[in-house]
């Protein structure tokens, strides 16, 4: 008897078989010959210490070869407003997708750069005012504080049939930006009393301003002038002289018979020191400014950055200025109960913006919050929202650590974000340390097995399950749980806080225990920074590190930012009988060929450019005259090429023995830098190579109370414990450290703990616990003591 078979599967169609990104030979930066393939629509997860080469393969390779091609489909005109981008190192990139880059660059530092400009729902809140605000004042420029009010009015000539005709025109702009601050929200003022002593007179050196002091010719200008008594006390002087003194408009004059301008103190430090770029002052002239210039809320606008008209047009009793100065949860709820059928689909694109903020863990924050002021954790969810919404499926999207900056109660909401964004059929790549997010990994790709050149290998492929017992570095410490102490330090003094009020603390008083590891935690949004940055005085003995960026172009190296460059060239110069200058490559040392850069760079106008090493120098950067003198056997070039503890071997003995440089290199050594090779640019240097390099930095000023902002952001699980050692190292120097952190490994270790909360944002300010972690713990009377609870297993 026939059976009746089971019909056959219809054939997989081939569109369906380009299920995998392949990446082949990739050397990028550190990778050494990658070759991975990682499936589509799932979520893969890279790992590996600091160093190990996840960004150079995620950003610098796959997402830059995506970004490159799309850009190539534009025409020759466009590519030419575009950034132009190289195609990576690598021989074969296959399967790409489009690729969404959401990584932690800070948003745009610009004093007019707000929250609610950078995603755009500013612009909306614009037009809603402009479409329903009563009275009636203009356009959505109207309500911008980036658009001043002009008009203007005169004759323009035109030709017409053959005759020049003259007509009157007229224009006119209606801004909204308040035209005292100009859209800033602050004006700056300076203290008068840190520019002069006004119980001295001039002769006895009342002028207290770098450079004005000790009869130099800017001191001989003001008391030579003639329009005042150098010999009278500045206090006694009338207010003709007073004006003329500190506001008088540039005057020629001669003084010991010669030409000079004379001006106004004010205006003539306003030009001279205030014009310039801070990062670029000498110490001095930096530590002055900062005592002499204070920022105040613009008087007429009163911080909104709007003029008068903007902010007397209101929707139920509420103006612009206050709408963005609500906390967006707030301001979601405000505009969800507008309802105005003109402006439907305003109003639906708005609350989506406004629902994602408070999807994404930010309703705590407001429009008119500066960008700049954001953390790097902020900023990269602040990129994320433009995404949650979207309709596109089967794309790329790159995340860089995207829990940076959240407690572990937030982790959770951010899985289910890049779970959903899976969901939708799209390719989801992460670069992440949390265990919590590698958890929840359909694949993992783990790079290594070091740092530096000891990475750029790929050690493991595979699932979680795989990789705890893979037997790399990120498998062995993936269930490390870092155990409570069991005796905590006893503090030695306290710092106290009175009265906290900065952003949303709620009249905080704390006392922070001196000489111990004291950690300041609670929920994103709960007020730690402000309470830590805002309320310790940054004035003798506090170092602060927080989590701004390194500045530096690509002639900046380790050894350069550190300041190790400078004893070393006085080694070289010292050895050898000539000056500094020529053991540097940004100065007289430099190759003329390619001025010091080591590469030919040629501009290929919309196209990439290309980099060529410099052929007379071979890349090394000095003149072949300066590369004949050497110290120790070495050349500088060699000494630039050397890692850390090579370098820190060379100069602590023999005949190279600088102690000045033997010292910066023992403290890069300790922040576990030892791999860093000292020529390394910085644009190379990944996250956490950088905030270690700070950290650095700043552990050789003089001070007694150490304030670090998430040391751990861009840390292995390996690099925590190496962390944890140096802060007890601190610690046991007789420092002080305070430490803004989430990371339960910090907790656990800390001696004390202060924990905000409860919420984020007005629900949050005020202190909810202050004990030991044990206390806090056996209590578990907060989020942060439920979730180190369950991080230690009790």
């Amino acid at each position: 008897m026939a059976t009746k078979k089971d019909p056959q599967p219809p054939a997989p169609h081939v569109a369906d078989s380009h299920d995998l990104i392949r990446v082949h030979g990739a050397r990028v930066n550190n990778l050494k010959d990658v070759s991975v393939e990682i499936p589509k629509r799932r979520l893969t997860v890279f790992t590996g210490v600091s160093g190990s080469g996840k960004s150079s393969l995620v950003f610098d390779t796959i997402a830059a070869e995506s970004q490159r091609l799309i850009n190539e489909t534009y025409s020759a005109f466009v590519q030419g407003f575009m950034p132009t981008l190289a195609r990576p190192e690598v021989d074969v990139l296959d399967g790409l997708t489009t690729a969404i880059i959401v990584d932690q660059q800070r948003l745009g530092a610009d004093p007019r750069s707000t929250v609610g400009t950078a995603t755009d729902a500013n612009a909306m809140l614009r037009i809603l005012f402009s479409r329903l605000g009563k009275p009636h004042i203009g356009s959505p420029k109207a309500f911008s504080f980036n658009v001043a009010s002009i008009s203007g009015a005169g004759a323009v000539t035109m030709e017409r049939a053959g005759q020049k005709v003259k007509e009157r025109r007229s224009f006119s702009i209606t801004g909204g930006m308040c035209p005292r601050c100009e859209g800033r929200g602050a004006v700056t003022d300076l203290d008068l009393t840190q520019l002069y002593d006004d119980s001295k007179s001039l002769s006895q050196g009342a002028i207290t301003v770098p450079g004005y002091t000790g009869g130099g010719w800017n001191s001989r200008l003001y008391s030579e002038s003639g329009f005042f008594d150098p010999d009278k006390p500045i206090r006694r002087f009338t207010k003709k002289e007073l004006q003329d003194f500190l506001h008088r408009e540039p005057t020629r004059m001669k003084i010991a018979g010669i030409n000079m301008t004379y001006e106004g103190l004010i205006p003539r430090i306003q030009t001279s020191m205030l014009a310039k770029d801070r990062e670029g002052m000498q110490p001095h002239i930096r530590e002055f400014v900062d005592r002499a210039v204070t920022f105040t809320t613009c008087p007429d606008c009163e911080g909104t950055r709007l003029n008068e008209g903007a902010r007397s047009s209101k929707i139920k009793r509420i103006s612009i200025a206050d709408a963005c100065a609500m906390q967006i949860s707030d301001l979601a709820k405000w505009v969800g109960a507008l309802d105005e059928p003109s402006v439907a689909p305003l109003l639906t694109a708005l609350r989506q913006t406004l629902d994602s903020f408070v999807e994404i863990g930010l309703g705590y924050l407001s429009l008119n919050r500066p960008a700049g002021t954001l953390s790097g954790g902020e900023a990269q969810r602040v990129k994320m929202i433009r995404h949650l919404g979207s309709s596109l499926t089967d794309t790329t999207y790159v995340f860089d650590e995207p829990t940076i900056g959240l407690h572990p109660h937030d982790i959770q909401r951010m899985n289910d974000l890049l779970l959903q964004l899976r969901d939708k059929g799209n390719t989801v790549l992460v670069v992440e340390h949390k265990p919590e997010t590698i958890a929840i990994a359909d694949h993992i790709v783990d790079l290594g097995p070091g740092a530096g050149t000891a990475g750029g290998t790929v050690c493991f492929e595979g699932t979680v399950e795989g990789l705890r017992t893979g037997g790399t570095i990120t498998g062995r410490h993936f269930d490390d749980r870092a155990a409570l102490k069991e005796t905590v330090r006893k503090p030695t003094g306290t710092l106290e806080i009175r009265g906290a009020t900065a952003h949303n603390l709620r009249n905080v008083d704390v006392d922070i225990p001196l000489g111990v590891l004291a950690v300041v935690t609670g929920v994103a949004g709960s007020g730690k920074s402000s309470l830590v940055h805002g309320s310790i005085p940054p004035g003798e003995g506090v170092v602060s590190v927080d989590q701004s960026p390194i500045r530096g172009s690509r002639r900046s190296n380790p050894a350069t930012y550190t300041g190790l460059l400078d004893p070393i060239r006085k080694a070289f110069a010292k050895a050898n009988g000539v000056k500094p200058a020529l053991f540097s490559a940004n100065s007289e040392g430099a190759c003329p060929n390619c001025n010091g850069a080591g590469v030919i760079y040629t501009d290929l106008a919309m196209m990439a450019g290309v980099a060529a090493p410099c052929e007379e120098c071979e890349g090394k950067r000095f003149q072949a005259a300066v590369l004949d003198y050497h110290l120790g056997g070495r050349d500088i070039s060699e000494v630039l090429a050397m890692s850390v503890t090579e370098a820190e071997e060379f100069f602590g003995a023999g005949e190279a023995r600088t102690p000045a440089a033997h010292k910066i290199l023992e403290r890069l050594a300790e922040v576990g830098l030892g791999y860093l090779t000292l020529g390394q640019p910085l644009t190379t240097l990944s996250g956490g190579e950088r905030q270690r390099l700070k950290l650095a930095t700043h552990m050789a000023e003089k001070g007694g109370v150490y304030v670090l902002d998430e040391p751990t952001t861009g840390l292995h699980l390996a690099d925590v414990e190496q962390l944890l050692g140096l802060l007890d190292r601190l610690v046991d120097s007789g420092k002080s450290v305070i430490v803004v952190e989430h990371h339960q490994a910090v907790m656990a270790h800390a001696d004390w703990i202060i924990d905000l909360g409860p919420g984020a944002g007005h629900d949050g300010g005020r202190i909810v616990f202050e004990g030991t972690p044990a206390d806090l713990v056996a209590a578990r009377s907060t989020l942060t003591g439920e979730h180190l609870a369950a991080y230690v297993g009790n």
